[in-house]
């Protein structure tokens, strides 16, 4: 696809339109005051921008990115996660895909140390049959990144799902099918048991979040905790030392050290479909510059999870509150376990389906696109189909 904003057309013109009616400003934009060859982090949220134009070229489908404004916090806010030293607006970063009239709307969002642009394979397609909305999280990607100033588990949640229905109001958004990956299934799911009257269904891909290290099957953790090494990898776990910091202190390097994650891990070391070259060049440009920009929304790691990525407030304990229904999607060799979600519906008092996608892993949308999407429409039937009980599970799924 040529992005709606780079056609030189009229449909250029009205795009711009259309993003300029949404916001009512534009977010300051970061340059740094050092020339390109003193920098030792090659990045600003221009480069950001033009890095997901860059990617979501390979998309065929025409689009309006937008920074949605969600408010100000000005000191003093009884709402501390949009507290802040100035009254400098919040912006999340939004595009919106041409769909054919009267489509369900379908929001999307990403997973940690990820952004909306990861699901590049995935847009056309989805586009085909729902109005699909992917947005960057307070603090990721093209979004805003105000200092992160929580300092519990609570907060922390409250600044993502908070700032989410922020977004949601602004965008006048109602009755929506909400899909989040990894820890965005985190969010999601935090989100629609808080506000369950906006959502149509809730899909979870590979959801963090189910897991406790305090039951006995993950006693392991504990006993490894006491080790000298697990004593080093609890303590700079809990000093917030990130994935972000280490590509950050790798300067100049920074590049090359993520264009060989992405041609290993989507590559030559792929479950699922390779990446073409230049797939793997643009997205690994793109994750370049989303993961050292300033330090944000990464910053919750610790506060929602505790070492080995268990929750703090697991939604396990949750399951007899969900009023959605909802469908959990796992690649077959996803880290993630699913055997959360299987407790989990045990609990649940609404629909719950699990589906697993073979040639998969933890980003199923990238590793099998064709057997995520029709996992996605199969979830979504009743409100796709007009005789859903007719559908079957598409062949190849597997129905745990």
């Amino acid at each position: 696809m040529k992005m709606a904003e780079e056609l030189g057309s009229s449909s250029a013109a009205a795009a711009t339109a259309t993003s300029t009616s949404t916001s009512s400003s534009s977010p300051a934009k970061t340059r740094s005051p050092w020339p390109p060859v003193l920098r030792w982090i090659h990045t600003t949220t221009d480069h950001i921008i033009e890095a997901e134009k860059r990617l979501l070229s390979l998309v065929k489908t025409p689009y309006v990115r937008e920074q949605v404004n969600i408010g100000s916090g000005p000191p003093g806010s009884k709402k501390r996660r949009l507290r802040s030293t100035s009254n400098e607006p919040r912006f999340i970063n939004t595009v919106t895909f041409n769909s054919k009239e009267d489509s369900p709307t379908l929001v999307i969002v990403h997973g940690y140390a990820a952004s909306q642009g990861f699901f590049f394979r995935n847009f056309d397609a989805l586009a085909s049959r729902f109005k699909v909305i992917a947005v960057d999280q307070l603090g990721w990607g093209g979004s805003s990144r105000p200092d992160f100033t929580c300092k519990s588990t609570k907060e922390t949640e409250a600044w993502f799902i908070d700032s989410f229905e922020e977004w949601r109001k602004a965008k006048k958004l109602d009755n929506f099918i909400l899909l989040g990956h990894s820890f965005g299934g985190y969010v999601a799911a935090k989100y629609a048991i808080k506000h369950p009257e906006h959502i149509q269904h809730l899909i979870l891909v590979g959801p963090a979040g189910f897991s406790s290290e305090s039951e006995a099957k993950y006693e392991w953790i504990t006993q490894f905790r006491s080790t000298w090494r697990g004593a080093i990898l609890n303590h700079l776990w809990e000093s917030n030392f990130t994935l972000h910091k280490i590509i950050r202190g790798l300067g100049p390097l920074g590049p090359h050290f993520v264009r060989k994650y992405i041609s290993s891990r989507f590559g030559g070391y792929s479950i699922g479909e390779v990446l073409t070259e230049e797939e793997s060049q643009l997205l690994a440009d793109y994750v370049y510059h989303t993961l050292v920009a300033k330090a944000s929304g990464e910053l919750c790691l610790k506060y929602i999870f505790s070492f080995g990525a268990f929750a703090r407030m697991p939604l396990l304990q949750s399951g007899s509150k969900w009023k959605v229904p909802a469908t959990f999607i796992y690649g077959m060799q996803d880290w993630m376990n699913y055997q959360g979600a299987q407790e989990a519906r045990q609990q649940m008092k609404v629909p719950c389906e699990i589906i697993r996608v073979p040639q998969a892993g933890h980003f199923v949308f990238i590793d099998n696109p064709n057997g995520f999407h029709s996992t996605v429409f199969y979830a979504c039937r009743r409100l796709l189909s007009r005789n859903p009980d007719s559908e079957s599970l598409p062949e190849g799924l597997i129905y745990v």
